[in-house]
């Protein structure tokens, strides 16, 4: 099922996902982010995936018990080995399917052989007005992660 651009994953929040306050805890939606983000890379690829990175990552609400939880991953960008993928968390009323949006971000990944070496991925060609943003973003998001890193190691390179 290679070069499958979009995954998404539907189920209730449960109790053992609040954290003390009694809110979907911060940790859980990461994770529910990190399988539906390698579930669609997984699935682009047609290959083992890791994770490289998270970026963006900003709650705007939180998520109750018994709400339904939608997590959709879509291919956004590509590079030669990598994959950074959009990922939207929303969440609502089982009963009333009004879902609103709780979070997004872009969490990169990397295609790996079996030896653990990345291996190349198929290109995505972003196609719809809301593809081309989306890699737009995508893009926006890599090169601020790599400044970032930069700046964090020219930090730490004067301290030594």
């Amino acid at each position: 099922m290679a070069n499958q651009s979009e995954v998404i994953f539907r189920f209730l929040a449960e109790p053992t996902d609040v954290n003390f306050g009694g809110k979907v805890h911060g940790g859980v939606v990461m994770k529910w982010i990190d399988q539906a983000g390698y579930a669609c890379a997984a699935g682009w690829s047609g290959a083992y995936c890791v994770t490289v990175s998270v970026a963006g990552v900003r709650f705007h609400r939180p998520i109750l018990v018994g709400q339904i939880v939608e997590v959709s991953a879509k291919i956004a960008h590509t590079g030669k080995t990598s994959m950074q993928i959009f990922i939207q968390v929303r969440c609502g009323d089982p009963q009333k399917q009004h879902m609103v949006e709780t979070n997004h971000c872009i969490i990169s990944f990397i295609a790996m052989d079996q030896a653990g070496y990345p291996i190349p991925v198929s290109k995505f060609i972003a196609q719809t007005p809301e593809q081309k943003a989306l890699e737009q973003y995508a893009i926006k998001m890599k090169d601020i992660a790599i400044q970032t890193e930069s700046l964090l190691q020219a930090t730490l390179d004067q301290d030594e």
